[in-house]
């Protein structure tokens, strides 16, 4: 690509907790929410459980480590098939690492941990370095502030 392309993604959050007082009461309110995109699926979310959240709805650090686990497949994939390394099976064990204290808190790393099945003929050594390449194409990566770890493992499939 040449040239500065622009993307704009518009997301809506709409806070559905209030149980009758609105936020009179720091326990008296609940932290679920829903967020749509239009055309896609609503997500329920809600905050970690740590901080009052429903463990049954997604939360922002979870779906901060998905995005890092799922724009690095992504680009692996898309590096993988340019690169000629046949990719039939892909999952990751991401980790986040957040601290938080009376201030607040911050993410202190991730640690994607990809599994990638490649063909038979496939180049096992080539699977794993595309790794590096997917990590600096990862548009999320380069966007946040902490480091974001890889650790795969490549599989070479039987014949």
């Amino acid at each position: 690509m040449t040239g500065t392309h622009r993307h704009h993604y518009r997301v809506d959050v709409e806070w559905t907790g209030n149980c009758g007082s609105g936020t009179q009461s720091y326990r008296g309110y609940e932290r679920s929410h829903e967020i749509r995109v239009a055309g896609k699926p609503v997500l329920a979310g809600s905050s970690d459980p740590a901080f009052r959240g429903d463990a049954g709805r997604h939360n922002p650090e979870d779906l901060l480590v998905a995005a890092l686990s799922s724009c690095h497949m992504l680009a692996y994939l898309h590096l993988a098939a340019v690169a000629g390394v046949v990719v039939t099976a892909y999952s990751d064990a991401a980790e986040g690492r957040m601290e938080a204290d009376a201030h607040g808190g911050h993410f202190v790393d991730v640690l994607l941990r990809p599994r990638v099945t490649v063909s038979a003929a496939g180049d096992a050594a080539r699977a794993e370095a595309l790794h590096a390449d997917a990590h600096h194409a990862c548009f999320i990566a380069n966007s946040v502030n902490f480091p974001v770890r890889c650790e795969p493992h490549i599989v070479v499939a039987s014949v």
